[in-house]
């Protein structure tokens, strides 16, 4: 899974994400964080991990993870072709959803200016010059696809009826300025034919709201406004400060506690933010315990067990029996997995159970 960072030139997206795979880099199970020149490894902050590594002595955790990509910033005129507006279009049709960072101060510290692209200071204008290249990428694309799916549709191929049908639902929205996500399908036809369509506009998005060191909470008028404009559009905002996050990332855990308490927050935003991303793309996570190590997994919401065993090892979900969970609370009472059997609460879970958060796992399989 995906998350992609865009945003306008200048609003702090790269210190961001330099900020994010850094601070991956620092944790003791991840040696590395960038693993191309745009692409990052995130780790999602979860206390159960040292949580369940209390009842269960193990040599390491693990987090689950994230995949973040820089995206090329985007320029007005983008969906023309406009700075790297096909590079941008290309790299965001590629991901799962999207994290638009805003800007949201005046100037660094000390008075330096940093010119903004559009030449002043307004959040809701850039995000919505940038909603706005997307949905007019997003018309081309159905504008392009209508003419093909009307000969298609003549074959009376079903999925070419589905295809027709949903290119003909979203022209008029996506033609009035409006996303591709604000229209759903229920069949499941329509729902295939809508992800093959690859639209920019049906991606979830979260707001980065990057703030100056004044408002680290994300509650001057700026900011606000975005937080208001993601609320509208059933949305997330995260306030983060990149100039703070970017020194975060380089302390040591004691001297970071040390400046977090100065600054008066309880952790680093971007662990929030992470946390956010994760939610955004519709995960939880289910853990693996034993002496070598506890791991956090990540997996869809409404995923099976053999779809979740499936994400540690193809030949899991291939072979798979059935699993042996508890969870988190059930170890928190009860201290130890013999004691949870003891109890009855070791259920034993076939190909149909759907995940639960915080579930912990034994897969049984046989390849």
């Amino acid at each position: 899974m995906e998350a992609g960072i865009v945003g306008l030139p200048n609003v702090g997206k790269s210190t961001l994400f330099n900020a994010l795979t850094a601070a991956g880099a620092l944790a003791a199970n991840y040696p590395f964080a960038t693993i191309e020149p745009n692409i990052g490894i995130v780790p999602i902050p979860d206390p159960r991990l040292e949580t369940i590594r209390g009842f269960i002595e193990s040599q390491k955790i693990i987090p689950a993870a994230l995949k973040l990509v820089d995206i090329a910033g985007l320029v007005r005129g983008a969906s023309k072709g406009e700075g790297k507006g096909n590079a941008f279009l290309k790299n965001i049709r590629d991901v799962d959803a999207v994290v638009h960072v805003v800007r949201c101060f005046d100037a660094a510290p000390g008075g330096e200016e940093i010119t903004h692209v559009e030449g002043s200071i307004d959040p809701i204008r850039d995000i919505e010059t940038i909603e706005t290249e997307l949905i007019l990428s997003d018309l081309q694309t159905l504008e392009s696809a209508h003419q093909k799916a009307v000969r298609a549709a003549k074959s009376k191929d079903r999925d070419a009826i589905a295809r027709l049908a949903v290119v003909e639902a979203l022209l008029p929205v996506v033609g009035d300025g409006k996303p591709a996500r604000t229209i759903s399908f229920d069949d499941t036809d329509r729902q295939t034919a809508l992800r093959g369509l690859g639209l920019t506009t049906t991606k979830p998005i979260l707001y980065l709201a990057n703030v100056g060191e004044d408002d680290v909470n994300g509650q001057g008028p700026m900011a606000q406004a975005v937080r208001e404009h993601a609320e509208r559009v059933g949305s997330q905002m995260v306030p983060v400060c990149a100039r703070i996050e970017s020194e975060l990332s380089e302390l040591d855990e004691a001297d970071k506690l040390e400046m977090l308490a100065d600054m008066g927050m309880d952790e680093p935003a971007l662990a929030k933010f992470a946390r956010a991303a994760y939610e955004l793309l519709g995960l939880q996570s289910y853990y693996t315990a034993g002496p070598k190590e506890i791991r956090a997994w990540p997996v869809r919401r409404g995923a099976t067990a053999p779809q979740a065993a499936g994400v540690i090892h193809t030949d899991f979900e291939r072979g798979f029996i059935r699993a042996e969970i508890y969870s988190v609370a059930d170890l928190i009472e009860l201290k130890t997995e013999r004691a949870i059997k003891e109890a009855g609460r070791m259920r034993i879970e076939g190909k149909e159970y759907k995940m639960r958060d915080a579930d912990v796992c034994h897969f049984l399989f046989n390849v």
